[in-house]
């Protein structure tokens, strides 16, 4: 058995991304590793290349502004580097997502016992959202608690719009997929606040377009904000030991609001508005977190 590990990423520095991390949780696992790397503005090839492992394939990519719009560019990238996977299974991680090393023999053990049920075609993650720092996490509706991350390769599967999750064929049918024992950390939205508006305004340009998004922001504070903090609860558990380092360079909670239940100053996230966090206290509270209605880009195979 083989597995492939593939990522793509452009300016990871710039925005914050913990990408050599993000690489090296689930390099233990894998026989080979791609990495598309867009031409940027500061150093993400330099870093990846610091990881120092010969299973790691960097191709030096330039992003298409004509992919942007809907965040095309991001399933292009990724479809490209799935491309240049040899293995039997692909593993996907995005650039701000890490796995726990606790879940890597869970992992790797999922990948040699579906190996020969061809009726697994994708094996799902299920997913810790963090927010505004290290300490605070989002299990609220809205926010997708699964996804798949490894994929069987060779079967005509490819990245399904901005790159979030996978489909197969040109009818672009679901997946066949199985739920694991692993989670995902995902890091996407703790960033310093100015740095955390910088990276929203250059995925807000991948979907609306750049010129339109530029005029918008003119307008927007120059931090982002994150909102009360206290109206998100606290995560329990245990962060990847590789993300050490970062954890140590939190350095912007005193920017964070802790005390007053004032607003946000931008339109509400979705884990903000009282429906959703209605429908989130009833899943919590009578289901153990199960969602109703919830989002589910695949058929389940139990």
């Amino acid at each position: 058995m083989k597995i492939s590990g593939f990522t793509m990423v452009r300016n990871a520095e710039k925005y914050y991304f913990p990408v050599k991390e993000s690489i090296m949780s689930i390099l233990p696992v894998c026989d080979e590793l791609i990495v598309a790397v867009g031409e940027g503005e500061d150093n993400t090839r330099q870093l990846i290349e610091s990881i120092g492992s010969d299973k790691i394939k960097i191709y030096d990519r330039v992003w298409s502004e004509q992919d942007f719009k809907e965040s095309k560019i991001l399933a292009k990238e990724t479809n490209f580097a799935l491309s240049k996977c040899t293995g039997d299974w692909c593993f996907y991680i995005q650039a701000d997502e890490v796995v726990h090393e606790k879940d890597l023999p869970a992992i790797k053990k999922a990948c040699e016992d579906n190996l020969n049920n061809k009726e697994v075609e994708g094996l799902i993650f299920s997913y810790n959202h963090f927010w505004g720092d290290y300490d605070h996490y989002l299990p609220f509706h809205g926010w997708y608690k699964n996804e798949i991350r490894i994929v069987r390769n060779n079967i005509g599967i490819k990245s399904w719009l901005d790159a979030q999750s996978f489909r197969k064929g040109d009818n672009n049918d679901l997946l066949k997929a199985k739920k694991i024992n692993a989670e995902m950390f995902h890091y996407g939205w703790v960033r310093p606040p100015h740095l955390m508006q910088s990276k929203k305004k250059e995925h807000d340009s991948m979907h609306h377009g750049r010129e339109k998004i530029n005029a918008a922001y003119d307008l927007k504070p120059h931090e982002f904000d994150y909102g009360p903090m206290n109206k998100i609860p606290k995560f329990k558990g245990t962060h990847p030991a590789l993300l050490a380092d970062f954890i140590a360079k939190h350095n912007w909670k005193s920017k964070l609001n802790f005390h007053s239940n004032q607003k946000a100053n931008r339109p509400l996230m979705k884990h903000e508005k009282f429906k959703y966090r209605f429908v989130s206290w009833i899943e919590n509270s009578f289901f153990g977190g199960k969602e109703m209605f919830g989002y589910m880009n695949w058929k389940e195979v139990k």
